[in-house]
């Protein structure tokens, strides 16, 4: 299913899929109208911790993503 995802909050100029990153370092998209963050992470499964743009891609949350790169369990 194609979704076109409004970007709405400028930002990032970065842009994937119309939308950009939620902050400076993360690779998770901005939450918006269209792309909220309403989905829970794979990994610790807190809830409203990613997109369905960051779900489509197989993200994890920041806090996971972190410790996954210097080496930690979840």
């Amino acid at each position: 299913m194609s979704r076109d995802y409004d970007y709405d909050d400028g930002f990032d100029d970065d842009q994937i899929d119309g939308v950009g990153f939620s902050q400076k370092g993360s690779s998770l998209r901005a939450a918006t109208r269209s792309n909220p963050r309403n989905l829970p992470c794979p990994s610790c499964h807190a809830p409203n911790r990613l997109t369905p743009i960051d779900q489509a891609r197989g993200y994890q949350c920041d806090r996971c993503a972190d410790r996954a790169e210097q080496g930690g369990e979840y």
